[in-house]
């Protein structure tokens, strides 16, 4: 399982470097300019510009791995792969959620352009952090004990005793 962090205004930093420290799972922090970044931690700089960091995430997430993002089109590009998507307080963009998300934001964005003010989303707080914290452990965890579960066959004739297949 990887990790890929969209990087840029992200707020949880410092506890998806811990979570993934914990685990030992390979991360990549993905931004637009240089992070400092703890040793172990890829860090992949992009170049400036619209969804540049997205791409290089949606281009490389595979099923069974873990993408840490606020940005709603990006959830709604690996969600369908597989990919299991957290946001930075705490909640899982399934694919209704994803849905609904996309809905809610094309029409803000329309209230907006005709002139409907709009108070925006609630400040970041301890309380969202800490939901992050568990929910980003939780899907590490579960991503780790399915990664165990997983039956790989084992090709005839590497074992003692084992007929082989070379004839």
């Amino acid at each position: 399982m990887r990790i890929y962090l969209d990087a840029d205004a992200c707020p949880v930093k410092e506890q998806v470097y811990k979570v993934a420290a914990r685990y030992g799972a390979e991360l990549f922090v993905v931004a637009n300019a240089p992070l400092r970044v703890p040793s172990g931690v890829r860090l992949v700089l992009v170049p400036g510009g619209i969804d540049v960091a997205d791409d290089w995430i949606a281009e490389r997430a595979e099923a069974g791995d873990l993408v840490l993002t606020a940005d709603i089109p990006l959830a709604a590009r690996v969600v369908p792969n597989g990919v299991r998507c957290l946001d930075f307080r705490g909640g899982e963009f399934t694919p209704s959620r994803v849905g609904d998300a996309l809905a809610a934001r094309d029409l803000n964005a329309y209230l907006r352009s005709l002139g409907v003010a709009s108070s925006g989303p609630a400040g970041f707080s301890q309380k969202d952090r800490s939901r992050f914290a568990s929910a980003l452990d939780s899907a590490v965890q579960q991503a780790r004990a399915a990664a165990a579960r997983e039956v790989r066959p084992i090709p005839l004739g590497d074992h003692p005793g084992e007929p082989s297949d070379a004839g």
